[in-house]
């Protein structure tokens, strides 16, 4: 796996983007979160209990604590209630990308480079719309992969333009578990230097659990409530 290249919110946009409502409940959060320091990842609102609105965020270098998704949440939660743009009650889940995380910018490619990933494509490449190989990075706003399905006689390797991706995702491996594991304990060890007051090398990670954070908001605002490790 490349070690992540860190940029500062809003510096680098999303080539992956969400529809419809999801769309329109992005472009409210985005701001809120790049204010916090944090980049969005992505926005799905659901049929799931009723109805929920998750947003995905993480820090510029790829972690994302419980703490911060509580943090997320209370500052969006009153932005979402003024702009009102779901029409029913929600409940708002603020969570971390997780380990089989979905891709969205051109560095997150060039990031998880070397792990298996599953794209499915907005518009057919190549006369298919479903792709599963290893990711061998980004090459512009393309992502390079080598197909593990490719027929007989055409080149494994395919070059797959980011912006006609539907949606990028980490498949989950040994080997990503391992290095996530690997990156948590960096990340543990930082944290434990910087209440020691001792200097330490930042962590180049992606989140090694997958934290959340819900709170019912909306047209039925009621008590938050905390989870980890859904």
């Amino acid at each position: 796996m490349s070690e992540p290249v860190e940029t500062a919110p809003g510096a680098e946009p999303r080539l992956i983007v969400e529809p419809g409502l999801s769309a329109r409940v992005a472009a409210i959060v985005e701001p809120v979160l790049e204010g916090l320091g944090y980049r969005l990842v992505r926005v799905r609102v659901s049929g799931l209990d009723g109805c929920t609105v998750q947003v995905m965020a993480e820090r510029p270098d790829g972690t994302m604590t419980i703490e911060d998704c509580e943090m997320a949440s209370r500052a969006l939660s009153p932005v979402l209630d003024a702009a009102d743009p779901v029409d029913r009650a929600y409940r708002l889940e603020m969570s971390s990308p997780g380990i089989d995380r979905p891709l969205v910018r051109q560095s997150d490619f060039d990031r998880y480079a070397g792990n298996d990933l599953k794209i499915e494509t907005a518009v057919a490449v190549g006369g298919r719309k479903r792709f599963r190989g290893l990711l061998l990075g980004a090459e512009g706003n393309s992502a390079r992969i080598r197909r593990d399905d490719a027929p007989a006689g055409e080149p494994a390797d395919i070059l797959i333009p980011i912006e006609d991706m539907a949606e990028a995702k980490l498949v989950l491996t040994d080997a990503l578990v391992a290095e996530s594991l690997r990156r948590g304990k960096e990340a543990e060890r930082l944290r434990g230097a910087q209440n020691d007051n001792r200097p330490a090398e930042r962590p180049s990670g992606a989140p090694e659990q997958d934290h959340s954070f819900h709170r019912v908001s909306g047209r039925n605002r009621g008590r938050a409530q905390h989870e980890e490790g859904e």
